[in-house]
């Protein structure tokens, strides 16, 4: 074969490749895509939050005096009743105080009674029965103290509960600082959460929350009882307490809280994948007698794969939900088949 011809054969070739992408007529081939008819559609504002679970009543069991441990009654993992005593501190220095001041008391009021014959019959004058009287109150104010210091030697259980583990041993040296066990009270619990400032319409004392615990279990609902009257000025979220219907639960586990923020609502829906993100705006291809037109939207909520359009898009539009990113302003389009919205309900 000739050079000359194998030259003009590679660039007939290589024209041929070039002009693939072209229509018969010259003009770009069009893009191939998918769509949806705009349409009325319900969707569930529900919002999913994290929240933990708080123990009805929790608290450190800790003395509020220090000193030796005489008698420890921690059973760990046991529920004891309130009152309980579940610990107490060598008071014996305070016992013998006491005893010591009601010996001076007992004096002091055979005196004050004897004077106050006296005084009757003018046998003394005022200020030596007062002198007398003052003591007894005196030596009473300090039986009351010393009471009141031996009555910190013991530990009681604040509230019926469940006791932790036992991080002491009979027989050590404790402090104010030093924290014996823990006490929660889980026969019922609480679920602590936090939502956007947008949804503190929709909470208010009373309401119903569903819980889920894992992942699989059952929804468990949860009653309002509380807010805080702040939002947070950092996140703008607001802190939530409701209580869990039944038990069986530990407090400190994660969970998640649906909550209802306004029902259903019938409005346009568009799949997730659909949107075009700009820096200025989401858009959408709404395809019109046979071109592309990218048109800006505004979403709202968003559930299982698809965007309500509050505005931007009427009722029968047809909207591109593949191949989007090849779309040009005004590019040829080619529809190959209409898809339905519940085909993308559900995909992330």
């Amino acid at each position: 074969m000739y050079p000359w011809a194998f030259a003009a054969i590679v660039m007939v070739a290589c024209k041929s490749k070039k002009e693939e992408p072209r229509q018969q007529n010259g003009g770009p081939q069009a893009v191939i895509v998918d769509v949806i008819i705009a349409g009325k559609n319900s969707i569930s504002n529900t919002i999913e939050v994290n929240g933990t679970v708080v123990a009805n009543e929790a608290a450190n069991l800790q003395p509020e005096v220090s000193g030796r441990l005489t008698y420890l009654n921690l059973p760990e993992g046991a529920k004891v009743s309130q009152g309980t005593v579940l610990a107490r501190i060598n008071d014996a220095d305070l016992q013998a105080n006491m005893q010591k001041i009601r010996v001076q008391l007992d004096l002091a009021q055979k005196n004050e009674a004897r004077l106050k014959k006296l005084l009757d019959i003018n046998g003394i004058n005022q200020a030596d029965y007062d002198a007398v009287l003052n003591q007894v109150n005196t030596l009473k104010a300090d039986l009351d103290i010393t009471q009141a210091q031996i009555d910190k030697t013991v530990l009681k259980a604040p509230f019926t509960g469940i006791l932790g583990l036992r991080m002491i041993s009979p027989g050590a040296y404790v402090t104010p600082a030093t924290i014996l066990a823990t006490l929660q009270q889980t026969d019922k619990v609480k679920i602590d959460f936090t939502v956007p400032e947008m949804y503190t319409d929709v909470i208010g004392k009373g309401k119903t929350v569903n819980v889920k615990t894992t992942a699989g279990a059952s929804v468990r609902k949860a009653t309002i009882i509380a807010t805080e009257p702040q939002i947070d000025a950092t996140t703008r979220n607001l802190k939530v307490r409701a209580v869990l219907d039944g038990t069986n639960i530990n407090p400190g586990a994660f969970v998640k809280v649906l909550l209802d923020a306004g029902g259903k609502s019938n409005s346009i829906l568009v799949p997730t994948n659909a949107i075009i993100p700009d820096a200025k705006a989401k858009k959408v291809v709404v395809v019109k007698d046979g071109k592309g037109k990218l048109t800006d939207i505004v979403t709202g909520l968003r559930a299982n794969g698809a965007a309500e359009v509050v505005s931007g898009l009427n009722e029968g539009d047809s909207i591109a939900v593949s191949g989007v990113l090849f779309v040009r302003p005004n590019s040829q389009i080619k529809v190959r088949s209409v898809k339905q919205i519940s085909e993308f309900m559900g995909q992330q």
